[in-house]
């Protein structure tokens, strides 16, 4: 695992276990009897046509809701109360109303990071997502990609055992989503593991090294990335990437 982790010397997170996951609302089964592993020092992307549950999905696994019925369990939990040991980007990154610089920090001071650690630890977070220049400038007038390069950077700081990222690159151009993706592969090679939604099946291929493709909230197909785009097992995966079931 990536050496600065906060609180590294803690049991492993991984492997992630989900059983028969159930989440419904509003009358309807979002995600309807998933059964997942995840594993430590995997990249996995979960694809999937819109409404097939994808970010309920994330969302569940990182904690922010709870399952209807089934059991998600981390092979050594968090102590509640600890510093969490998972983070999770989002397609639009909730930032403080604070410089750059500050919002890593706080970040780490949450975390529970000693006050003299922080500000050198933000800093060298920053320059490696490419923002060392920035670090000054208030979060919320940077550029869609800065803001989403500065959310990278808390959880670089941060050195989670695992990251969960839903959608980190649909609202930005090429060249911000080229850098999005030079800093997810750079986290991975320092230990973290990536469990990423994407509607992007060229960014799955390029960074996945495993696909779970959801439909109608079900795990229908789980298989090397190689195999799962040259021959998808299920019926509804092969006419998904023919463009034949609604996005």
């Amino acid at each position: 695992m990536n050496d600065s982790t906060i609180g590294c010397a803690a049991p492993r997170l991984l492997p992630l276990q989900l059983r028969e996951v159930v989440f419904s609302a509003g009358g309807r089964r979002i995600i309807d009897g998933v059964t997942l592993t995840f594993e430590a020092g995997t990249r996995t992307m979960i694809v999937g046509p819109n409404g097939a549950g994808k970010s309920v999905l994330l969302r569940l696994c990182h904690g922010l809701l709870q399952p209807t019925s089934g059991s998600i369990h981390w092979s050594a939990p968090e102590p509640l109360g600890a510093p969490r040991r998972q983070a999770m980007v989002f397609q639009r990154p909730v930032l403080l109303r604070r410089s750059a610089l500050a919002n890593v920090v706080y970040a780490l001071r949450v975390a529970g990071m000693p006050w003299r650690q922080r500000e050198p630890r933000a800093r060298a977070a920053l320059r490696s997502v490419g923002l060392g220049a920035l670090a000054g400038h208030p979060a919320r007038v940077l550029s869609g990609g800065e803001q989403q390069r500065l959310a990278m950077a808390r959880v670089w700081a941060l050195g989670p055992e695992l990251l969960f990222l839903d959608e980190p690159t649909a609202s930005l151009d090429p060249g911000a989503t080229q850098e999005i993706e030079r800093i997810i592969g750079a986290l991975h090679a320092v230990g973290t593991t990536i469990v990423m939604v994407t509607h992007n099946l060229g960014q799955a291929r390029r960074l996945g090294d495993e696909i779970v493709f959801l439909h109608q909230g079900q795990a229908l197909e789980r298989a090397p990335a190689d195999r799962f785009f040259l021959r998808p097992d299920s019926r509804e995966a092969a006419q998904f990437l023919k463009g034949q079931l609604p996005w």
